[in-house]
């Protein structure tokens, strides 16, 4: 099983995308590549949980850590993706500390949390004799807060600081649209909102996680230039989808336009 505590203790710069194309071919093309995780989007992927899982194995295979996005704020949602193997869960749009503080639980077993509690499951081997091995295995999981909203940057401070999250990811696209900005997520009003979203993260050393949509190499390379300085060293770059569909127009203008 690999864990968000496992990448996260990696050095260095790490590389991920998103994946919304439910299939393991394009899993073994990313672990290929060298990416080091993939976001499994169960909220705007065309799959649920049974998907998923199968798309945690090739994860698992291809050498990446699998972090499930789950479709929205939902204690059942978050253990499936745990006992299904994730090595994380992102959860989308927190907008408050109690919420946060609510997902941290739902990782937990009780007494610390709201989790239920069956040793066969997937992450557990499908018979977790060893209890405590597995729930201190699982502790190496937890949640990454998505803040993606205009709600949930007034709040980011007080969530950032809620014990037991593990990553905070930011949400440029969502966000914009969220101040009323149709997307754009490079309006300084937006930028600035990334920027306060860092702080209030580096405040309580809480690791970031940077989306970069960037379409073309040189922009891309100049924005991850930009957040690294700011201290971030771990980035979504493009998604399955978008990468797909830039490869197949730059290959098919090359060839109408050859001579």
């Amino acid at each position: 099983m690999r864990t968000l505590g496992q990448l996260l203790s990696k050095p260095g710069r790490l590389i991920g995308t998103w994946s919304q194309i439910a299939h393991g071919d394009v899993i073994d093309a990313l672990g290929i590549a060298g990416y080091d995780f993939t976001i499994i989007d169960c909220e705007h992927g065309a799959f649920g949980i049974e998907t998923a899982a199968a798309l945690v194995r090739c994860c698992e295979a291809a050498g990446m850590v699998p972090l499930v996005r789950v479709p929205r704020d939902d204690g059942t949602a978050i253990s499936k993706a745990l006992d299904a193997g994730a090595g994380g869960v992102l959860v989308p749009a927190v907008e408050s500390a109690a919420e946060a503080a609510a997902l941290v639980a739902a990782t937990r077993f009780a007494p610390h949390g709201t989790r239920g509690a069956c040793p066969n499951v997937r992450a557990a081997a499908h018979s977790a004799m060893a209890w405590r091995i597995f729930v201190s295995a699982q502790a190496e999981c937890g949640i990454v807060a998505m803040i993606e909203t205009a709600a949930g940057l007034h709040a980011c401070e007080a969530i950032c600081a809620v014990p037991g999250l593990r990553a905070l990811l930011i949400g440029p696209f969502d966000l914009a649209v969220s101040m009323g900005l149709e997307g754009e997520y490079r309006h300084k009003d937006v930028v600035a909102g990334v920027h306060r979203l860092i702080d209030a993260a580096r405040i309580v050393n809480l690791p970031v996680i940077m989306p970069v949509f960037s379409p073309e190499p040189q922009m891309l390379g100049a924005d991850i230039a930009v957040w690294s300085k700011r201290g971030v060293r771990m980035f979504a770059i493009g998604a399955d989808k978008i990468l797909l569909a830039q490869a197949l127009r730059r290959y098919r203008h090359t060839a109408a336009d050859a001579p």
